[in-house]
């Protein structure tokens, strides 16, 4: 059973049918939505500020969330994908991004709608996006447009799977 810990008077709010792996954390103050997964050793942490989590979302394994005191809550839209090892803080994710293995938005940046960030990707403090694109590297640059193809391919078949895996685990 997943770790979800009460903090400052602050318990996580998790639909029913959401998927958590069972040493997944989700502390404090915390909202996910319906069809999320939480997968194995990932840390949602609302303890210093908001975490809100849209749905069909999967925050794959090892992602660490978190926000900045009095500062930076954490916004994330529906049908997002974020990768294995990913560090998301105190930033928006709009809905339907994809953001690679090993990246990391940082404090007031915003992920627009149809964005994908490339694995290993670091999107720098308070930088704002252009929706449509590929962004690559470090710091994040713009390296292509993304077909509709491609959006429909990585942004909504990854979100759709990712609730199928889940249901493997819910036997």
């Amino acid at each position: 059973m997943a770790i979800i810990k009460t903090v400052r008077g602050f318990k996580p709010s998790i639909h029913e049918s959401c998927f958590l792996a069972e040493n997944s954390v989700i502390t404090g103050d915390v909202i996910i939505g319906a069809d999320s997964g939480i997968w194995f050793n990932a840390v949602i942490r609302g303890d210093v500020h908001s975490i809100r989590i849209g749905e069909r979302v999967n925050i794959q394994d090892n992602v660490t969330i978190h926000c900045t005191y009095e500062r930076h809550s954490t916004f994330i839209g529906d049908d997002v994908s974020i990768g294995h090892n990913a560090i998301i803080h105190g930033c928006t994710l709009e809905s339907e991004v994809i953001i690679g293995m090993g990246a990391m938005v940082l404090d007031g940046a915003i992920v627009p709608r149809h964005t994908m960030i490339a694995a290993g990707g670091l999107v720098p403090e308070g930088k704002v996006l252009e929706s449509g694109y590929l962004y690559m590297g470090v710091p994040v640059k713009k390296v292509k447009p993304l077909s509709e193809e491609q959006l429909q391919f990585f942004i909504k078949r990854t979100a759709a799977n990712y609730i199928k895996y889940a249901s493997w685990y819910k036997d």
